[in-house]
């Protein structure tokens, strides 16, 4: 069911990422610093600190040397940190694609109404 779950989400960011008219994956990941940054200003409605609190909670799962699987058990012992990592990148490029977005309609906080 896990792998299961890994492949939706690495799919829907497929997708996300493949749309006409959406930004492309470089746009994206440069976006990201920027969308970090101005979330934590509190210039950018969309996301929540909390969100960017799990993104920093996942980059530490995948860079620390203590797992919920042993990586010495092997073929097994990465899955763990595979599946972390699918879920950040998935979870980063969709909220980079949105922040792209909403960069590009000129910078609307949250509830308003394009200008015109």
């Amino acid at each position: 069911m896990a792998k299961a779950g890994r492949a939706a989400a690495t799919w829907r960011a497929y997708r996300e990422v493949a749309k006409p008219g959406s930004p492309g994956l470089g746009a994206r990941l440069k976006a990201v610093p920027r969308m970090i940054r101005g979330t934590l200003k509190g210039n950018y409605p969309h996301l929540g600190k909390g969100q960017i609190g799990m993104f920093a909670v996942g980059l530490a799962y995948i860079i620390s040397p203590i797992d919920a699987i042993p990586d010495f058990l092997v073929g097994i012992g990465i899955v763990d940190d595979f599946g972390v990592f699918i879920w950040l990148m998935s979870s980063l490029l969709v909220a980079s694609g949105r922040y792209v977005e909403w960069e590009r309609e000129g910078l609307k906080p949250l509830g308003e109404q394009p200008r015109p």
